[in-house]
């Protein structure tokens, strides 16, 4: 009889552990310092476990008495909704149905129905059994957790409440099964393992289809919010080109002005105005005029942030003939490379602090290349963005490579030696 408590232990154990690992996969936000939260929820289940099984002559009864445990310990445990919770339970209750119902369903073909044991009046499973559903249940439980330890989408209460449905037909099928073996003392339940099974893998299929229509989901939010944005962005450069047009039309009769009262008056302090003056336009003596004006207000604006910030930005740029290609796109490109490429040169030294921007036709393809100095370090393969805030600041590249795409060219984007390179290649129609 001790090897059957041993095993009852063992496999308390692995229902302890699936329910941990399938809480932290979900769950982000613990109520107390992380591994007190993962012992809390644990132990206090696997103590439960134990006592319902030794202490209590319940039977499968002690399934009921399992669920608002689970979804009470795990709201204990972590900020996280009720119909998360609920969907938690949900899962870590089908890791141990699924592989005890397989396992017996196997073993009554393989043993020819004789599955059980008669120890002291009590029919008990015998003990290859036990091995095989505790092993069985450490492969599903792998599988799960490759299925989900990324897992971050936000499940709604629709979604919980059709993996609700498919829940209670399996666990109203492993209830009869557990009941007729442990209450009744029926050697034969093939028929409801059996069917505990099929609807278990179901209640996996549909969890699968929720967790896709979930990211679908997510990602039709981003777009949308990619999509504001970038208009946002694109009426941001119309306005500035209306205030560039109304600063250039006064322009060169403002500096005809200037030198007029510069050589007029000899006051130090009024030649001194007038050379302040002369200063502070004096940007618009190296305004580049690409032959796109939602391009020319783009580089007018970053060369500003640039000086501002003591980094060297060099710009040759020819967009004539390049109409195909939408002011909404050039916005794209353009601002958002040169937005990263500023980010990035801000944390090096003054002197290391270049940028690089070329763009023009080359034979049959419109090129862009942006290139600035960068710590190596900085630049992640697997991250869109260092921010703080990825959801919001991550679609700079994602963007680019979308407008790039749209007019069937290609994004590639690369960091060696300190110097990071983005180039994009798109094909004149």
């Amino acid at each position: 009889m001790w090897l059957y408590n041993f095993l009852d232990i063992i496999s308390t154990v692995t229902e302890s552990f699936a329910l941990l690992v399938i809480t932290e996969c979900f769950c982000k936000e613990h109520r107390f310092p992380p591994k007190i939260s993962r012992t809390i929820l644990a132990a206090a289940y696997a103590a439960f476990v134990v006592c319902m099984t030794f202490f209590t002559d319940l039977g499968a009864l002690k399934m009921f008495a399992g669920l608002p445990v689970i979804i009470a310990l795990i709201k204990l445990c972590y900020q996280i909704s009720f119909h998360e919770s609920l969907i938690i339970m949900e899962l870590s209750m089908i890791m141990a149905m699924l592989p005890e119902s397989i396992t017996v369903s196997l073993m009554s073909f393989v043993y020819n129905g004789d599955i059980t044991n008669d120890i002291g009046n009590v029919l008990i499973l015998q003990w290859e059994i036990y091995v095989f559903t505790i092993f069985f249940r450490c492969v599903c439980l792998a599988a799960v957790y490759y299925l989900l330890r990324n897992f971050h989408y936000c499940l709604q209460r629709k979604d919980a409440f059709v993996l609700t449905v498919g829940f209670l037909l399996a666990f109203s099928s492993s209830f009869a099964s557990t009941y007729g073996y442990l209450n009744l003392q029926w050697e034969d339940t093939l028929v409801f393992d059996l069917v505990t099974s099929a609807l278990c893998v179901y209640f996996f299929v549909q969890f699968l289809y929720t967790k896709n229509v979930s990211y679908l989901r997510e990602q039709e939010q981003k777009d949308k919010m990619q999509i504001a944005q970038l208009h946002r962005q694109f009426d941001y450069y119309q306005e500035k080109r209306k205030d560039e047009e109304k600063v250039r039309a006064i322009y060169h009769d403002m500096k005809n002005h200037l030198l007029v009262l510069q050589g007029k008056l000899n006051s130090p302090e009024t030649a001194a105005l007038a050379e302040k003056l002369q200063s502070q336009i004096a940007v618009y003596e190296d305004y580049v005029y690409t032959g796109n004006d939602i391009l020319d207000i783009i580089l007018k604006e970053k060369s500003e942030l640039a000086r501002e910030k003591k980094i060297a930005l060099s710009v040759t740029a020819g967009l004539s003939g390049m109409g195909f290609i939408e002011p909404l796109d050039i916005s794209t490109i353009f601002g958002n490379g040169l937005d990263n490429a500023i980010e990035a040169s801000q944390k090096l030294p003054e002197g290391q602090r270049a940028i690089l921007v070329k763009a023009g036709r080359v034979h049959n393809f419109f090129f862009v290349l942006i290139e600035n100095n960068c710590l190596q370090e900085s630049w992640h393969t697997k991250s869109r963005t260092a921010k703080q805030d990825e959801f919001l600041h991550g679609f700079g590249i994602s963007n680019m490579t979308k407008a790039a795409g749209k007019y069937g060219g290609q994004l590639t984007a690369k960091c060696e030696n300190g110097k990071f390179t983005l180039k994009i290649l798109i094909p004149i129609p």
